[in-house]
This record gives structure tokens, C-alpha cells and sequence, in this order.
């Protein structure tokens, strides 16, 4: 294999490893951990799925670690089906398949199906997340006797209904 295919095959890797790290840590709440995937200036949108836009590295890890951060609010992430691109030595894009749960409350949880959308820079010759959009092609919400999907429309209007009351 010639040199430059196996830089971009390694970088891809490094890549690879890099989303697989953001979902073990995130999921055990390795809050020091997780910050480090991240570039300074990292942005986070959510905003597809009824969330926030939020800017900065730190800003977003104290977000998520005040909203998902309990360990009895355990969360589960799974990414597969990778799609990236090297657009630069140094910069790349990426598209995840996401499936996610998260306890919303004592025996209400989430089961979530999506895509992340990703950028990412290569900074001190580490991999970091530069950029992340999530979006949502289906919610569902579940407990050992019921099982509730969430419509787009619903949930961002339960979304505006908690921004009002100051609740994200």
C-alpha cells in the first residue's frame, strides 16, 4: 500500500477510535475523559432534535454532565455504519449511525435512532471532534409495560415547553 493511502487508512482509524472513546466515556461519565475529544472550540447542535446550539469545548461537557451526569440516569450510545471522508491532512468529515438510550426518569427511558454529523481537526497529531450535529429519525419512549413513539412534532414542541420554563 502506498504511503499516502496508508496515512489516510490510519487517520481514518484514528478517527474511528476517536467516536468509539466518545461513547464509552460519555456513557461511563468520564467527564475529564470526554472533554479531551474535543476541540476548544468545539460546537454542538442539536437543534435538529429539538435541543441547543451550544459553543465550546468546556460549555458542552458541563452541559451534558449537568443534564445526563447522575450515574442513576445511565445512558447507553452506539455509533456503526461510519462514513468519512479526509477532506485535508488535517481535517475530515464524518456521518455516524447513532442508536441511543437514555433514562429519562425512574422507569421511563429513551430509545433514540439518528446521525451524528461531524467535522474533525487534527490538533498536536490527535484526532479531535470539531463539529457535531445530531439529528433524530425516530424517539421512542419506553418502560417495562409501555412502549411511546415520540413524533418530531411532539418533541419539539416539548422541547419549546422546556426552554420556556428554563428547564434546558
Amino acid at each position: 500500500m502506498p504511503v499516502a493511502e496508508q496515512d489516510s487508512w490510519a487517520d481514518v482509524e484514528a478517527i474511528k477510535q476517536l467516536k468509539a472513546r466518545y461513547c464509552r466515556l460519555l456513557d461511563t461519565k468520564d467527564w475529564a475523559g470526554w472533554r479531551e475529544l474535543f476541540t476548544d472550540d468545539f460546537v454542538s447542535d442539536t437543534t435538529p432534535s429539538g435541543g441547543v446550539l451550544i459553543t465550546g469545548a468546556d460549555e458542552f461537557v458541563a452541559f451534558l454532565r449537568s443534564t445526563l451526569g447522575k450515574r442513576s440516569q445511565p445512558t447507553v450510545h452506539q455509533v456503526h455504519a461510519p462514513e468519512i471522508e479526509l477532506t485535508s491532512p488535517a481535517t475530515a468529515t464524518g456521518v455516524w449511525a447513532l442508536n441511543d438510550i437514555v433514562r429519562l426518569a425512574p422507569g421511563i427511558n429513551l430509545a433514540g435512532y439518528g446521525h451524528y454529523h461531524e467535522t474533525y481537526e487534527k490538533v498536536g497529531g490527535q484526532w479531535r471532534i470539531k463539529t457535531s450535529t445530531l439529528t433524530r429519525l425516530r424517539e421512542d419512549v419506553f418502560n417495562p409495560i409501555f412502549s411511546l413513539r415520540i413524533s418530531p412534532r411532539l418533541r419539539d414542541s416539548a422541547a419549546r415547553l422546556a426552554r420556556k420554563r428554563g428547564m434546558v
